[in-house]
């Protein structure tokens, strides 16, 4: 037989977790075809992998590049600095942020919630989930791409943004929207609970809307209702949806946000350990910082937003209502059910403090000097108190500012709370962070597989280099249920890495995060070659994956 490519002599780790060996591998089109002593005449194209390991593609579980993939070749742009880290395939549609599906009513609301991850430029094309999935295929994706169905679109389609319990017709028709999304090929469902509308969402309108997606086999991945102190509530809630609803349940980005709140990690784990010897089909993925980015709306109380972002920016606005909103924000501790009319999941001032709170994105260019800069010294700036800074600032934005949060699993000096995570077998390795060019990017869009591989495992030793490959390539396809990728063997498509395990690092910092990895030497997505000597080359090399196909 002759091959389109061979890879020889390389180090190959198949994404079991057993130990290397050297070996050759054939690809033809976008299978591995042979992994064997190939001779030197049977390859079209050969690449000599001497001193380099050989792996599968990196599956990212948490992305939230849904806009960016309908973006044609600017993708090859905002994707470079993920692609040349070895990612090969991403779950778009996490946290319950989705774009579709949506109607006339919904879609302006969703389109504002969800500008922070729109490239400039860009316009929706769709209205259905299955309309969604067409427009990437006709557009094309640089990489494999899984898309879940968004919590959020389904709730705000269904009944607005608004708080209180769905009425039986509204839960129907959310019911009617997740099979529709299912029966389009989605892998699933998230939610984002700590967010409108998930914020609004009871445990027992999850449960039923999970049980729409158990007869297709679907994973239920959920941020879960806060990191801080309600985190060990909210795992068992979603442990209690996993055991009702006959589910798999993905708890994403695993985290807790202050330090009073660290040792919650160490009883959530055993949690999860204690709920899979119960047959609960239950994982989690972790990005290895200990800051996170969200959207400065995760700082206000969950009644703020009803009605959405003019009526967010009016409360603020009233000062009456405003006094309210600040107490709340400064001294109320989270209870549960979280819910429930003055519920609160996750009070993220209170657990980490203004000083961990930083500006990561604005809109406005006379408020650019913000970027970069702590609450706390953007209150010295304008001599303001933190929370009249910021709410300020979110009245001249209308809302959209986002943020980096430090404190999370671990601080600036000390992690060991994050290696626990990090060091779980059942923890996939994520990035929960994308870049489209606006403000000040998180690291993790950059460096997450190539600071695993190089700080965590050759420079700490925290895991062997068999593991982390493993928690970054056939757990995560596990979790999912591909069957195809994830793994080195024949017949599986030739996702694959190629990297120096002497070299790789990640070079992106907070201050600079628009740095590429080093070390990773090329990259193939179903069989083309899409990063060779270190460099990108772009190209539509991805599929839309869809279950059941």
């Amino acid at each position: 037989m002759i091959f389109d490519l061979v890879l020889r002599n390389g180090l190959v780790y198949d994404g079991s977790g057993q130990r290397g060996k050297i070996i050759d591998i054939g690809i033809n089109d976008d299978k591995i075809s042979a992994i064997d002593r190939i001779p030197d005449k049977k390859g079209k194209k050969v690449i000599d992998a001497t001193g380099l390991a050989i792996s599968p593609g990196f599956i990212d579980l948490h992305s939230h590049a849904d806009m960016i993939l309908t973006a044609g070749e600017l993708q090859f742009k905002l994707l470079e600095g993920r692609i040349t880290q070895g990612i090969t395939t991403e779950v778009s549609g996490n946290c319950g942020i989705g774009v579709a599906p949506v109607d006339a009513n919904s879609r302006p609301l969703l389109e504002k919630i969800d500008a922070w991850m729109t490239p400039e430029g860009l316009g929706w094309l769709w209205y259905s989930f299955r309309d969604y999935i067409s427009c990437l295929e006709k557009n094309g994706v640089a990489l494999n791409a899984i898309p879940l169905i968004a919590q959020g679109p389904i709730r705000i389609t269904a009944m607005g943004l608004k708080m209180g319990e769905a009425s039986e017709e509204e839960i129907e028709r959310m019911r009617q929207l997740v099979r529709e999304g299912m029966e389009a090929g989605a892998f699933g469902l998230s939610s984002g609970l700590v967010y409108p509308p998930g914020m609004y969402t009871s445990t027992d309108e999850l449960i039923e809307l999970c049980r729409v997606i158990s007869p297709f086999g679907g994973l239920f991945a959920s941020h879960i209702r806060g990191s801080s102190g309600l985190l060990i509530n909210a795992v068992a809630e979603i442990i209690e949806i996993g055991e009702k609803a006959e589910i798999v349940i993905q708890h994403s980005h695993h985290e807790a946000f202050g330090k009073t709140h660290f040792w919650k990690i160490e009883k959530t784990l055993q949690m999860e350990s204690d709920a899979r010897k119960r047959e609960v089909d239950i994982a989690f993925d972790v990005f290895p910082y200990t800051a996170a980015a969200t959207n400065m709306l995760a700082n206000y109380p969950p009644w703020t937003f009803e009605g959405g972002f003019q009526e967010f920016v009016r409360r603020l606005k009233d000062s009456e209502i405003r006094e309210k909103i600040k107490l709340e924000v400064e001294t109320k501790v989270p209870s549960w059910p979280p819910w429930v009319k003055g519920g609160w999941p996750h009070n993220l001032v209170m657990a980490t403090g203004w000083e961990n709170i930083y500006i990561s994105n604005l809109y406005l260019e006379k408020n650019s000097g913000f970027l970069s800069k702590s609450m706390i010294e953007i209150a010295r700036l304008t001599g303001k108190t933190p929370f009249d800074a910021l709410s300020d600032l979110m009245i001249e934005e209308e809302g959209l500012i986002s943020q980096l949060i430090f404190g999370c699993s671990g601080d600036r000096k000390n992690d060991e709370w994050l290696q626990m995570l990090i060091k779980d077998p059942w923890g996939s390795i994520s990035t929960d962070a994308i870049d489209v060019e606006k403000g000040v990017a998180h690291p993790a869009a950059y460096g997450t597989y190539p600071r695993i591989l190089g700080r965590y495992a050759r420079e700490q030793g925290l895991l062997t280099l068999e593991e982390a490959i493993r928690k970054m390539t056939s757990l995560p396809a596990s979790r999912v249920g591909l069957k195809d990728r994830g793994r080195i063997g024949k017949g599986m498509k030739a996702d694959i890495v190629l990297f120096n395990p002497l070299t790789v690092r990640d070079k992106a910092t907070y201050e600079n995060p628009r740095q590429l990895s080093e070390g990773i030497e090329y990259v193939l997505i179903n069989g083309h070659i899409v990063v060779e000597e270190g460099k990108y080359q772009g190209g539509f090399a991805g599929n839309v994956l869809k279950r059941g196909d």
